[in-house]
């Protein structure tokens, strides 16, 4: 059974869902996308990804500035839905939008709840060194993240980077949100509260927390630099350059923190060691270890800042 539903959603994370539900007959009569922004050298407007391959399907789609202008939430009452899928839209849902359609609304989050609430749940659970995470299809309400769970899939994180666990986390998304939403046509959805123990929120990342502090445990750098690869980058300072590491493996070692110890760029924490294998130099493509060297000179007994 086919469902009438909007598509509220931005990033290349909410893509497959959109072309999941798509692909199982369901309606699509509106998708909402943030508007065009500047982007590239050039800083022309750019349309959000799921608006570009809204548009490769002939699906209309709005980008309103906010919803809570009443022009605006009249135009989506107007769409007469059953339901509404949100992924990663970026702009919060008034009161009269949640109402709107007659099944409800409902989002898949990147953790597993009520783990990382908010922002950044992915990134937040590898910086935290949590060892697994996973995707939840849940009611939407106002407040946030906190509606009933429908559907919930877990994944290990390991030794993933945030790039690598947002491309796993949007594949299972899209599956789960697909299922779950046939579940709701079907009347077979079962809505499971959350806890309320265990509860944390996960704030958006700040530029400063990007700065690597040598004086801190390998653990933790690593945490932080698995957590922020590719983008926005953990960074650090050599001879007056930003230096992003993309990738490091944890090795033994000891020494100042911030000190180089050997010729294949292991650098000395407060505990333990990191031995750094993919960089980004300002202004160049990622890089290994070797490429940097050869035309980068970092001998041992080097600090980084």
């Amino acid at each position: 059974m086919s469902l009438r539903l909007a598509f509220m959603g931005t990033p290349d994370f909410a893509v497959p869902t959109l072309s999941e539900l798509i692909g199982q007959g369901h309606e699509i009569a509106c998708v909402y996308s943030q508007p065009p922004r500047p982007k590239g050298r050039g800083l022309a407007s750019e349309p959000t990804p799921v608006a570009k391959i809204a548009e490769t399907y002939g699906l209309p789609v709005r980008t309103p500035l906010s919803l809570k202008d009443a022009n605006a939430q009249a135009e989506f009452v107007a769409l007469e839905l059953d339901a509404a899928v949100v992924v990663a839209y970026g702009l919060l849902l008034p009161k009269p939008i949640l109402d709107a359609p007659k099944l409800g609304c409902f989002n898949l989050h990147g953790s597993l709840l009520p783990r990382w609430r908010g922002a950044a749940p992915i990134q937040r659970a590898i910086m935290a060194g949590d060892k697994e995470t996973g995707v939840m299809a849940m009611r939407m309400e106002e407040g946030l993240d906190t509606g009933p769970v429908l559907m919930a899939e877990r994944t290990p994180i390991g030794r993933k980077t945030y790039g690598e666990l947002q491309g796993e986390l949007s594949r299972l998304g899209a599956d789960l949100m697909a299922r779950a939403i046939s579940a709701l046509a079907l009347g077979q959805a079962v809505e499971t509260p959350q806890s309320e123990d265990g509860v944390t929120y996960a704030k958006k990342i700040l530029k400063d927390e990007a700065r690597i502090d040598w004086s801190k445990s390998a653990r933790e750098i690593d945490c932080l630099i698995r957590g922020l690869s590719p983008v926005p980058g953990a960074w650090c300072e050599v001879r007056g350059e930003r230096l992003k590491i993309l990738y490091a493996e944890p090795v033994s070692g000891k020494g100042a923190p911030g000190e180089v110890l050997d010729n294949n760029l292991t650098i000395a924490c407060a505990e333990g060691a990191l031995r750094l294998t993919r960089l980004q130099r300002a202004g160049k493509s990622p890089m290994t270890a070797g490429e940097l060297l050869r035309g980068f000179a970092l001998p041992k007994g080097a600090k980084l800042s």
